[in-house]
């Protein structure tokens, strides 16, 4: 059988093409874990050595070996399967603890976790900023606790004062996508990023959507399920889709009776 006239010079070509797309597959991929190639090289060989050694002995070994790669302004504990993106812009304090399977994805714009903060199993905390947008980043202070599953967007930039603790299952989304225009996809209008503040000593329920350009008063608690579309006065309890103000914090609560308080034991043996 005669082969197609010119097969070897279109079958190279196609090949250079597919080659290409490849290495610009990859590129684009490193561009978005690192600062640098050689940084990203660096950085999953230390993460491939440390990051799978289990027990409290593992996370000894990282709190050492991760100070190559993270800047750490003390003694921290990561858990074995924690993933990092960009480690060099990720700086944590004193006492933070990442629990197993957490991610995060710090970006050019960088993650900062104050003393003594906890980020629970499961929590991705991802700036996500490819647009070069300059306020982009997370910021999270000290005391404070980021629940199982919580999922937190800084392309707008996410700040969370101290003290302030997510349930389980927390969106904390500082990111819209535009779509007022019904000939055009919405992937093609751009996005809006104002960003989310929120205060110190705010507790927010299991499942609660905060959505961009709120501000949460300090002292505030967001119910489980609410979706926070406007700004929350400090020391405001509200819930509901969209979220409204239910009561102030110190009204007496509309339900009968007192539950029992199991409160922290200060100075001595903690109760947690």
């Amino acid at each position: 059988m005669a082969e197609p006239a010119n097969w070897w010079r279109i079958q190279p070509a196609e090949g250079s093409q597919s080659e290409l797309a490849l290495l610009e597959g990859v590129r684009l991929y490193i561009s978005r874990h690192a600062t640098s190639l050689p940084r990203y090289l660096w950085e999953q060989f230390i993460l491939a050595v440390g990051g799978w050694i289990p027990t409290p002995l593992g996370m000894a070994i990282r709190s050492l070996l991760y100070r190559l790669v993270l800047r750490m302004d003390g003694w921290v504990a990561i858990d074995r399967g924690v993933r990092l993106s960009f480690c060099s812009l990720v700086r944590l304090g004193h006492g933070v603890y990442l629990d197993q399977g957490t991610y995060l994805h710090a970006t050019p714009s960088g993650i900062r976790i104050g003393d003594r903060t906890i980020v629970m199993h499961g929590a991705v905390l991802h700036v996500y900023n490819f647009r070069g947008i300059p306020h982009a980043g997370i910021q999270i202070g000290c005391d404070s606790l980021i629940g199982e599953y919580t999922i937190i967007r800084g392309q707008g930039g996410v700040s969370i004062g101290d003290r302030v603790y997510t349930s389980p299952l927390t969106q904390i989304i500082a990111v819209n996508h535009v779509f007022d225009d019904p000939t055009q996809p919405f992937i093609d209008q751009g996005i809006t990023a104002e960003g989310i503040a929120i205060e110190d000593d705010v507790w927010i329920g299991a499942g609660a959507l905060i959505t961009d350009g709120v501000r949460i008063g300090a002292g505030s608690v967001v119910a489980a399920g609410a979706v926070v579309t406007k700004d929350v006065p400090a020391h405001s309890v509200v819930g509901g889709v969209p979220a409204r103000v239910l009561r102030s914090v110190g009204d007496p609560p509309d339900r009968p009776g007192a539950a029992v308080v199991f409160a922290r034991q200060r100075g001595g043996a903690s109760s947690e």
